[in-house]
């Protein structure tokens, strides 16, 4: 079993930046892949951005492509989304995940593992 833990949400001015981590433990050394998912309001979840555990190959999704950067510390079983030039419509719950399988980009399913979430909320 793998548990990851989402934190660094908030409340920030619309071109303000926020740094999201994402803390794994349990089986750590089973995970390939993580990503970084978001869902607003009556809306789908949707792809952010995801990142190879051990080779590092990004992929971030095109609206967020140039402001939003993902990154990784191994040593530290963590994941980031720097996130730049914030707009309203980047506000949602931002949901980390990992998966065993073998795969890319916004290849993720249910069954995989799932954090609770951390809120970003922007101003205009």
């Amino acid at each position: 079993q793998v548990q990851l833990v989402e934190s660094g949400g908030g409340l920030v001015q619309a071109g303000g930046s926020l740094r999201l981590s994402c803390v794994a433990s349990g089986r750590t050394r089973d995970i390939n892949r993580m990503a970084w998912f978001r869902q607003a309001p009556g809306k789908e979840r949707k792809f952010v951005a995801a990142i190879l555990r051990l080779m590092g190959s990004t992929y971030v999704e095109d609206s967020v492509q140039g402001r939003f950067t993902i990154s990784k510390n191994i040593a530290k079983e963590t994941i980031y989304l720097q996130m730049n030039a914030l707009k309203p419509d980047d506000a949602a719950m931002y949901y980390c995940a990992a998966s065993t399988r073998p795969g890319r980009g916004s290849d993720y399913r249910n069954d995989d593992y799932w954090g609770q979430g951390t809120q970003v909320t922007v101003s205009s």
